[in-house]
């Protein structure tokens, strides 16, 4: 085994992620003075990982034998967890372009700020994403791009076009008849949304999304309001299912929800008014909610000043604290939550201020850090490959200054960012 510096590792690392069709490092070790065990839930010192072709080989001790000619990055006292992963992201989202702002760009402004969003979400440590909508199918082509490595970021799994019914959340609402705007993912029956699945799927879709009720962006409607039918709901859920696909739903109202639960969707979005029904339903189902609760603070503070409609600004003054106080009583029922934020309505790249909300509201800080690696990996149906520090999953990891399971904010400053095996982020 040779020692070189990590510098020096870093920099061959990068030169060969630079150049498309380059391999990286066949044999990568990567030791730190701690690793979060997130599937045992505790902490083990002196940890040393061996990655080879992009996937982990072996996890053991400072000391464990290690291929011969193996490169080798020491990150001294830090702590190793698995690639952290965001459940509810849309990555050509800017919130600083809220409201009419949005209309001063070209259609495919929106993809480049994606690139953008994907480079800063990958170095914030989050080497996995769901994004649950975009325009123009660009999640899939964002996805696309950093595959054949003609940009970074994260690994994604798109939804393509939110579905969802006239006049609803997945539609354009803001405009007169007389600028009607065709929206690709709007359906008005069940066999309406049945072709709106298959047509996402064909397109690139890995997961579907569909807008059960109103929501707080969308300015006409009411935030709580069901606006799927329970047979519309069916025949989403019935064909994705079929086609090997989940089903997200994004739903804020009590209603909606629980028709949505009972309809077999896979995750509730936002969750806001769920109440007991909505929690016996979702462990009865295996379902989850995926609760954004740290947004709230950045709406409320900079949604104003970012040309957010007033109608959107009093539902997040009417949602946001409920919604917080359904996560606390969902936790205490035992209902599975996950960690996602709704990045793109505040910074994508500041993913991890919500860590310090899910502590704040009821769990414990294991529990959160589960939500976004091993219980995400799980509904994103990637055991075998996300999610968690093991044998054979792919070699995606971060490294932190001190211990978040003592301090999770030290998730907000991630040191260190590998993604199957190549540096994304070296460490200082």
């Amino acid at each position: 085994m040779r020692k070189v510096t990590a510098a020096t590792t870093v920099a061959a690392l990068l030169s060969a992620a630079a150049m498309p069709g380059m391999a990286a490092a066949k044999t990568v070790v990567v030791r730190a003075a701690h690793m979060i065990d997130v599937v045992a839930g505790k902490r083990v010192d002196d940890a040393q990982v061996v990655v080879t072709d992009g996937r982990i080989a072996a996890v053991g001790r400072k000391g464990d034998a290690v291929p011969a000619g193996a490169d080798v990055i020491d990150l001294g006292p830090r702590t190793l967890l698995p690639g952290l992963i965001d459940m509810h992201v849309h990555l050509t989202g800017d919130p600083r372009f809220s409201g009419y702002r949005g209309l001063e760009y070209t259609d495919a402004f929106w993809t480049v700020v994606g690139v953008n969003s994907a480079r800063k979400t990958l170095e914030a440590g989050f080497t996995t994403v769901r994004n649950v909508g975009s325009g123009d199918y660009a999640d899939v082509a964002l996805k696309q791009g950093i595959e054949q490595r003609y940009i970074t970021g994260p690994r994604i799994v798109p939804a393509a076009y939110a579905l969802g019914a006239t006049g609803g959340h997945c539609d354009v609402t803001e405009f007169p008849p007389s600028m009607e705007t065709p929206v690709p993912g709007v359906a008005d029956s069940p066999d309406g949304f049945r072709s709106l699945v298959r047509k996402m799927r064909k397109y690139g879709a890995e997961v579907i999304k569909i807008c059960a009720t109103g929501g707080v962006f969308s300015k006409t409607d009411s935030v709580g309001a069901q606006q799927m039918n329970d047979a519309e709901l069916k025949a989403v859920v019935d064909e994705a299912h079929m086609l090997g696909m989940r089903v997200a739903a994004h739903a804020h109202g009590t209603a909606g929800i629980n028709a949505a639960l009972r309809a077999g969707v896979d995750t509730i979005e936002h969750a806001s008014l769920a109440d007991a029904e909505s929690f016996r339903l979702a462990k009865e189902k295996g379902a989850a909610l995926d609760m954004d609760i740290y947004n709230d603070d950045y709406i409320l503070a900079e949604g104003e000043k970012n040309g957010v409609f007033a109608e959107s600004l009093e539902k997040e003054r009417m949602i946001g604290r409920k919604q917080r106080e359904t996560f606390r009583a969902a936790h205490a029922a035992g209902v599975t939550l996950l960690f996602g934020t709704d990045g793109g309505v505040y910074p994508n790249g500041n993913n991890a201020l919500q860590f310090a909300k899910m502590i704040e509201w009821g769990m414990t800080p294991i529990e959160a850090i589960r939500a976004a690696t091993v219980t995400a990996a799980r509904f994103l149906d990637r055991t075998g490959d996300v999610g968690a520090i093991e044998k054979g999953r792919y070699g995606d990891l971060i490294a932190v200054d001190g211990d978040p399971l003592t301090d999770v904010r030290t998730l907000e400053k991630v040191a260190f960012v590998m993604k199957g095996g190549e540096v994304a982020k070296p460490a200082s």
